[in-house]
């Protein structure tokens, strides 16, 4: 049988797919309900998300990878050429951000030899993520443990100065750089842009959809 949390998670998706103004008292009758619901959800004009596998994404990503070793080109440069930042063209090698058309034709100008295939698959919506495995390596590791460090002493700086409400990785600009020391050293400079998404006071009256479901 289905367990009783994936019944209830279930229910909850195809009440809000479904927008109906009555909650079953039943999660069984939710199931009976949920092929009808998929099939005019299917309807929408906007296209299913295409869900490669992790297999897939890295063997995508190491031919990206080692067209870009073979070109040369820094990632800095190609995030010039690209009109993004450096972050962001990473993400994009790795397949972890969606490929724009604009962004695509700028791509294989420089790099002429991405297949089809790739280019295809890098134009779909991502599924966004990441192997716990990287957190052993000592850099990633580094840049977890500082942001969790930090993290109480960031969280009141943003509310003092934003208000009550939390920085977005959505609407949000990564950029790495590098930067000269007083005594010489090299030293890394990780800028975070994100925009303020302040927590909103759940007002009934503002409330579109009115209450929710009872039981």
């Amino acid at each position: 049988g289905i367990p009783r949390k994936s019944l209830s998670a279930l229910a909850l998706v195809c009440l809000c797919a479904a927008n109906v103004d009555a909650f079953a008292p039943s999660f069984i009758g939710a199931l009976a309900r949920a092929p009808f619901r998929a099939s005019t959800a299917r309807k929408a004009t906007i296209s299913p998300l295409r869900c490669s596998s992790g297999s897939e994404v890295d063997m995508r990503s190491a031919r990206l990878l080692k067209l870009k070793e073979e070109s040369g080109m820094t990632w800095d440069f190609i995030a010039q050429k690209l009109g993004l930042t450096n972050a962001y063209t990473c993400q994009l090698f790795l397949g972890q951000a969606q490929l724009k058309p604009g962004t695509e034709q700028k791509l294989t100008e420089i790099l002429t030899k991405i297949s089809e295939e790739d280019l295809e698959a890098m134009r779909a919506c991502p599924m966004r993520g990441f192997d716990d495995e990287i957190l052993k390596d000592p850099h990633v590791y580094r840049t977890y443990e500082a942001i969790t460090h930090y993290g109480k002493a960031i969280k009141m700086l943003i509310n003092e100065q934003c208000g009550d409400g939390i920085m977005s990785a959505i609407d949000f600009y990564l950029d790495v750089g590098s930067t000269i020391g007083k005594q010489g050293e090299k030293r890394v400079v990780i800028t975070f842009n994100g925009k303020f998404l302040p927590f909103i006071e759940q007002k009934a009256e503002d409330n579109t959809l009115g209450p929710g479901p009872r039981i």
